[in-house]
């Protein structure tokens, strides 16, 4: 099951479970659609693999199944990583 994770590691914008700018990668490794087509050109800067559009998961199977609600931040951004 995926995370969901709530954020974009890279510049921390909120990315809740409906969203359709999140974008990960197959470690679920969690980004916004600008972080990842502007700055890490669709490449994980973790490990490498490629960062796709996210599913949502449908509203009605969020209460038995909740989005993540642990930030991950890398705290330098992603600006200068080379993917």
């Amino acid at each position: 099951m995926l995370d969901l994770r709530p954020n974009c590691e890279c510049c921390d914008r909120d990315l809740p479970p409906e969203a359709t700018n999140a974008m990960i990668c197959t470690f679920e490794c969690t980004f916004c659609a600008d972080c990842a087509a502007d700055v890490l050109k669709g490449t994980c800067p973790n490990c490498g693999g490629e960062l796709v559009r996210r599913p949502v998961r449908p509203a009605a199977k969020l209460a038995r199944f909740p989005a993540s609600t642990t930030r991950v931040l890398k705290p330098q951004g992603c600006a200068g990583v080379a993917p």
